[in-house]
């Protein structure tokens, strides 16, 4: 994007033609460049972990249309998230750095307001990568829970202190795992994706074959039923079914956030992008409308059922004991393996933002273990902030689910703004291998308002009759982050308005120990008359 402190043509000659994008950006190589464009495309795969993902929020589906909602709210949103994803990878491909989308805000906005804004995106950001670390680990320990219920026969069951005990120690291990190298951890890809394309198989194969008669559904009810258990209108209750896709084919930016340690990264981000929405949308509705077909009638009995999970009472029922306990691990592990690469994306995200002083201690945040070569204080950081979050669960129900929504909702809000800028500013966008040409603007406006759409919606609660116990917290928890976020940045003296000019080149380093220096103003002032969306031709 900005093309700011640009190095010498010696030093140019020396490095490798991401390194060269890389500096043209304003920033110098700190990570090994492990990832093939084959393993961050497993990672963004696996990120989206689909089957899992559907596993941890189907009672968003169930109760607000049935089978019509698990299969033709799968299919209507498929396009609209591959929209969505289109037009980050535009945007990956432009400037494919670890900031990716406040760096892009701030390069493509107004002089005027790029500060603030990339402020607010990069808090957004913040806040989706850790709340998503907190949701799936969250939605991992459920089911940790439920297979414990599957093992007992419904015998068990799990207190809110136990259920926070093991997401605990869920969260911890995967500090330990992320900390490894980047050689560790991108080859550690090849499995995760292996694992997840066999798992969605057989659920979508086996599953049909192996459920006893009485359960298995005619195509008029797998295709064609709706029945409404929410009590919203059936028009809306449908939207609110979207939930469901919108969360298991989330995270368009996690490849992004590994743009510096990925090779070729101006065509194997966006690619990564594309891909694994493509499959994910694809092997989705597989996985929908052979659970429609198997799921039986009866889907109050699934919601409400002893288990405790939609989707593991819908395995018991048609597996029995034993086989659904044997699926419902394998489930277990894809989600362990999604809550593992969420911190993995997330620390990068943290990493990439102290980089440029805007996080609370960011001279302690941006430091690169001299061992593993990766960030581990970062890493270490999200994960202390994800046990906080999951303190909710002992505020209730409602609150902890916030966080699934929370997720999403700051999710969109760092994603339409760069979209955003892009067209509603004056700047000097270069695309970079990855370009729609003239359907650019179509899709982005599509992508955009279909985001903005679904943000209030996801602010509603689950039933219209509801108490403050019950409420969707999602407008309270993440309204109070931003607002502290906001209150930050225009805190007199000590605030961000005052300090905070955006992406700081590190080439020739303006930031020591969280402060600038006296000539970083004037640096900053002489690097973005220079601003830029480009990728460097080699």
């Amino acid at each position: 994007m900005a093309t700011r402190a640009p190095a010498t043509s010696k030093q140019h000659l020396q490095l490798g033609a991401d390194e060269v994008v890389l500096a043209k950006l304003g920033y110098k190589q700190e990570f090994r460049r492990e990832f093939t464009p084959l393993e961050v495309s497993g990672l963004a795969f696996s990120y989206t972990g689909v089957l899992p993902g559907i596993a941890s929020v189907l009672f968003y589906a169930i109760p607000n249309g049935g089978p019509v909602a698990m299969v033709w709210g799968w299919a209507i949103a498929g396009p609209f998230i591959m929209c969505i994803g289109l037009a980050m990878a535009e945007l990956a491909s432009a400037a494919p750095t670890s900031g990716g989308l406040y760096y892009w805000t701030y390069s493509l906005a107004s002089p005027r307001c790029r500060n603030f804004l990339s402020w607010i995106v990069g808090y957004s950001n913040t806040i989706q990568t850790i709340t998503g670390v907190a949701s799936v680990n969250w939605a991992c320990a459920i089911q940790i829970a439920a297979a414990i219920s599957i093992a007992t026969d419904q015998a068990y069951v799990t207190t809110n202190e136990q259920l926070y005990g093991i997401y605990a120690a869920l969260v911890l291990s995967h500090a330990v795992l992320v900390s490894l190298g980047t050689k560790v951890l991108a080859r550690l890809q090849r499995l995760y994706t292996f694992v997840n394309l066999c798992l969605c198989f057989i659920v979508i194969i086996a599953l049909p074959i192996a459920t006893p008669r009485e359960y298995r559904n005619n195509a008029s009810f797998a295709l064609g039923n709706f029945t409404n258990l929410a009590g919203w209108p059936s028009g809306f209750a449908f939207i609110l079914s979207f939930m469901a896709p919108l969360y298991s084919i989330g995270g368009y930016d996690a490849s992004v956030h590994m743009s510096e340690e990925a090779s070729n990264a101006a065509t194997a981000i966006p690619w990564a992008i594309i891909s694994s929405i493509a499959v994910s949308v694809v092997l989705g509705w597989g996985i929908n409308v052979s659970l429609a077909f198997c799921m039986g009638t009866n889907l109050e009995s699934i919601l409400n059922g002893p288990i405790g999970q939609p989707m593991a009472q819908i395995l018991y029922t048609s597996l029995g004991q034993r086989g659904a306990l044997a699926l419902w691990c394998l489930i277990i592990s894809t989600l362990y393996i999604v809550a593992s690469n969420s911190l993995l994306v997330g620390s990068r995200q943290t990493f990439a933002f102290s980089r440029d002083g805007a996080l609370p201690f960011s001279r302690y945040l941006y430091r690169i273990n001299s061992y593993t070569q990766t960030p581990v204080n970062t890493v270490w950081f999200d994960a202390v902030f994800v046990l906080v979050i999951g303190l909710l669960a002992f505020v209730s129900t409602e609150a902890i689910n916030a966080v699934f929504t929370i997720g999403i909702t700051a999710s969109y809000v760092s994603y339409i703004t760069p979209i955003t800028t892009r067209f509603a500013f004056k700047n000097d966008f270069k695309p970079g291998p990855f370009y729609l040409g003239k359907l650019s603007f179509p899709i982005a406006a599509i992508a955009v308002s279909s985001m903005v759409f679904m943000i209030f919606v996801f602010f509603f609660p689950s039933t219209p009759q509801t108490t403050a116990q019950e409420m969707n917290y999602t407008a309270v928890v993440l309204g109070g982050y931003m607002a502290l976020a906001i209150s930050w940045y225009y805190c007199p003296v000590y605030g961000g308005v005052h300090w905070f000019n955006g992406p700081v080149a590190n080439l020739a380093p303006s930031m020591k120990g969280g402060s600038r220096d006296e000539n970083s103003e004037s640096k900053k002032e002489q690097q973005d008359a220079e601003l830029s969306v480009s990728v460097v031709d080699v």
